[in-house]
């Protein structure tokens, strides 16, 4: 049996139709070998304690365990059980009895742990070099850095190694390597998913987070582990509902044109406005913000308070061993020693006020929106100035856990000259499943392949999507469209439109015979085998939605139509036995063409 791609619902296909674990096991490792990338892990599980863990599992049941099955990776400042821990430092390790608790959360659901990835050691920097191993290699492009901390974790996800891996992210270090690698990195809201059993950088400001192929896989993942944790002071109970439900015309907020910061790098300037395109073209509003303060609190990050917490975290290891850091490394920890405390309540106080600042901006818009980052580096360009491209990376990601912001990085195309592109979607905490919604609706439209795979993304799911009002969209196709016969119907339950779309090319329309009014009928077939229609988005209340539902003479029904932009919606289908007298019609376009055509 062929190995399938490696995003979630393709593996747990692969196993519903007879593929096996072992089969999956093999093809990881084979996986490992074609990458050939020593950087990626700093150690690997062995097949037979993998084979163990399969049979553990016992039969293919994805309701009871969700990640049946599914490989993943951990970074190497979360400890897991059996395998060493080094924070990328040699003279650190330390082998763990018990798992991390999100490790321990992702086990009970069925997820394997293949490996420990490479990282900036102590989970300090941006750009994934600042290692004693070997660096690991840009899965797009091998001059890139990596992206850091978390650079293993995003390689191996990107790489196809795994399904999904586990980064964490204080500054960024869970959205940068993601947006470098052509991946979706979510970085949750502070506590959603538990430290315990995480070395800190900065205690206050650590989160877990989770690269993915998909942003499905990644929602999929943080269901899983945000649970609240005893054992972890800083953890909270944060909502995982929302998500998949889009509201229809979002308020973004996104830096005015004068103040964005791209450090002499055009493409990716041209290739974040082609991403803002994107967002107005879903029909979402944008909104300048000024953002001076932003990069105020961003520069915060490495002054004061929170340089003196990380070297707060290994103080005793590093005051005993400061010739087993990194060279960077140990200047930045280094240079806390002769911080006081006024120094830290100096920067806390600094901080207060600009929260104050921003808070009305935050306020103002549903989300914001930002480059991942603002320059693509090179592994030359970290090598000429390893600490000043390291803090330009973290122009739009230091600031977001000081202000307790939720995000993700998520893949918006290829820029001109062949270099993965990016935005981070950010909003208060709490908010994960609206900015992930949105990340599914961009991801979709971009039409990218997954990571450095060359996997096609699967298939948009069956979601409702619902405003935040609570109200459903439903696509219209034939007589209900705006001033056709039935269009009133919705009028009176009291619909909206919202606007116009287009289907994928997977449909065929016929004109129905013996219909009054007449009406047409859309048939979904095979990929590529049929043309694209155009439809109209209205929303409705659950309640009107029913009543219209229950109102649908046969042969026409709801099911669910995929969106050329990457959405679904509840919308017009016929039944196939209708359409045997029905003349095709689908090279018009749309009904609207046809009846103007022919009338």
């Amino acid at each position: 049996m062929t190995s399938p791609a490696f995003d979630i619902s393709s593996l747990h296909a692969f196993y519903a139709s007879g593929g096996t674990v072992a089969a999956l096991i093999e093809a990881v490792f084979a996986r490992i070998a074609e990458v050939d990338d020593p950087g990626i892990f700093l150690h690997l599980a062995d097949k037979e304690s993998l084979l163990e863990q399969a049979i553990a599992l016992g039969a293919f049941d994805p309701t009871e365990k969700p990640l049946w099955g599914i490989p993943f990776a951990v970074k190497d400042n979360i400890d897991v059980a059996g395998m060493p821990t080094t924070a990328a430092c040699p003279d650190y390790t330390y082998m763990p009895d018990t798992d991390a608790t999100v490790v321990r959360l992702l086990k009970e659901a069925g997820a394997l742990v293949i490996g420990k990835t490479n990282l900036d050691q102590f989970a300090t920097g941006l750009v994934g070099v600042r290692t004693p191993y070997p660096v690991p290699r840009n899965a797009i492009d091998a001059e890139l850095v990596p992206g850091g901390s978390s650079s293993g974790s995003a390689v191996a996800t990107a790489q196809g190694i795994v399904s999904f891996a586990l980064g964490t992210d204080t500054a960024g270090s869970g959205r940068i390597p993601a947006g470098l690698n052509n991946i979706v990195g979510m970085k949750p809201s502070l506590g959603a998913l538990s430290t315990s059993g995480v070395i800190p950088a900065c205690r206050t400001l650590d989160c877990v987070s989770i690269f993915a192929l998909t942003v499905e896989d990644a929602w999929r993942v943080f269901m899983v582990a945000a649970r609240h944790d005893a054992a972890d002071a800083y953890s909270k109970a944060v909502s995982t509902d929302g998500f998949g439900r889009t509201p229809s015309a979002l308020t973004i907020g996104v830096p005015t044109k004068a103040e964005r910061l791209f450090f002499g790098d055009a493409v990716m300037e041209a290739a974040y406005d082609d991403a803002l395109r994107m967002l107005a073209e879903l029909g979402h509003r944008l909104v300048e913000v000024p953002f001076g303060d932003f990069y105020r609190v961003a520069e915060l990050l490495y002054e004061g308070a929170w340089v003196a917490e990380r070297y707060a975290a290994v103080k005793d290891f590093f005051d005993a061993n400061e010739a087993s850091f990194h060279p960077v490394t140990r200047k930045i920890y280094g240079g806390a020693k002769q911080l006081s405390a006024a120094d830290a309540f100096k920067g806390l106080y600094a901080l207060q006020d600009l929260k104050q600042k921003v808070a009305p901006l935050i306020a103002s818009v549903d989300l914001l929106c930002v480059p991942t980052a603002p320059k693509h580096y090179t592994r030359a360009d970290l090598e000429a100035e390893p600490i000043r491209e390291n803090s330009r990376l973290g122009t739009y990601t230091n600031f977001v856990n000081l202000l307790d912001l939720c995000g993700i990085a998520v893949p918006t195309g290829t820029r001109s000259d062949g270099r993965p592109a990016s935005i981070t979607l950010l909003a208060p905490s709490g908010r994960d499943g609206l900015t992930a919604s949105l990340a599914l609706d961009i991801h979709g439209s971009s039409g990218l392949t997954l990571g450095a795979t060359g996997w096609l993304q699967p298939e948009a799911k069956d979601t409702i999507s619902v405003d935040e009002a609570g109200l459903i969209d439903i696509a219209v196709v034939g007589a209900h469209l705006s001033g056709m016969p039935l269009n009133p119907q919705l009028l009176a339950l009291g619909s909206c439109f919202v606007r116009k779309a287009r289907t994928t090319d997977c449909y065929r329309l016929y004109a129905l015979p013996g219909q009054i009014p007449a009406k047409p009928g859309l048939l979904r077939v095979e990929q590529t085998t049929g043309g694209q229609i155009d439809v109209e988005i209205w929303q409705m209340t659950p309640a009107a939605f029913g009543q219209f539902v229950a109102a649908i003479p046969s042969p026409l029904g709801i099911g669910t139509l995929f969106l050329s932009d990457g959405t679904s919606a509840k919308g017009f289908l016929v039944e196939a036995a209708a359409i045997a007298d029905a003349t095709d019609i689908t090279h018009y376009g749309g009904w609207r063409s046809y009846v103007a055509a022919t009338t």
